[in-house]
């Protein structure tokens, strides 16, 4: 190979890594910066995430935990803790599903919707203002769009990322 294609492949190559590098802090300190915004009622950001994916209207009367595992990207057995220690909160809750008794599905409990809307729901908009200072709404939506090309990307690297149940609403 020509020693231009080399140069390019090594700056692509940095480039990579300085990207992916970048994308590792940013999710650290999410996890540190979320964490710390609802500190106060004891949230971490991975209970957030369930907390706010259990708001959806689509799984307002409950979703299976498959589901909501795959529409959160994580498996079940992480999934698991995270739902016990909300659910001894008393902030969600399973109950049996009506269209076959023997599933059971995962609901916002009345403290937990309440916490969601009058707790959670105004730290979080200003945490999001916060964070995204600075970001036009057009940057916004180019970044939505760059990271769903990226989830596209690791999800064919990870075919399973997809294998489960995913409800038309999640999506």
């Amino acid at each position: 190979m020509s020693k231009h294609i080399d140069g390019f492949r090594d700056l692509t190559a940095g480039l990579s890594n300085r990207l992916f590098f970048r994308l590792y802090q940013c999710a650290n300190m999410l996890h540190k910066t979320g964490t710390r915004a609802l500190d106060a009622y004891g949230i971490t950001t991975q209970q957030w995430a369930v907390l706010g994916a259990l708001t959806r209207p689509a799984f307002e009367d409950g979703v299976p935990v498959g589901d909501l595992a795959a529409f959160l990207l994580v498996t079940r057995q992480n999934l698991a803790g995270v739902l016990s220690r909300l659910e001894a909160l008393d902030y969600l809750e399973r109950a049996v599903d009506p269209k076959d008794n023997r599933a059971r599905l995962v609901r916002l409990t009345a403290k937990g919707r309440s916490l969601w809307d009058e707790n959670m729901r105004p730290v979080i908009a200003d945490y999001y203002d916060e964070a995204l200072a600075g970001f036009s709404t057009e940057d916004r939506i180019h970044m939505i769009h760059y990271l769903d090309k990226l989830l596209g990307n690791f999800k064919a690297i990870d075919p399973e990322a997809d294998a489960g149940r995913r409800p038309e609403a999640a999506r």
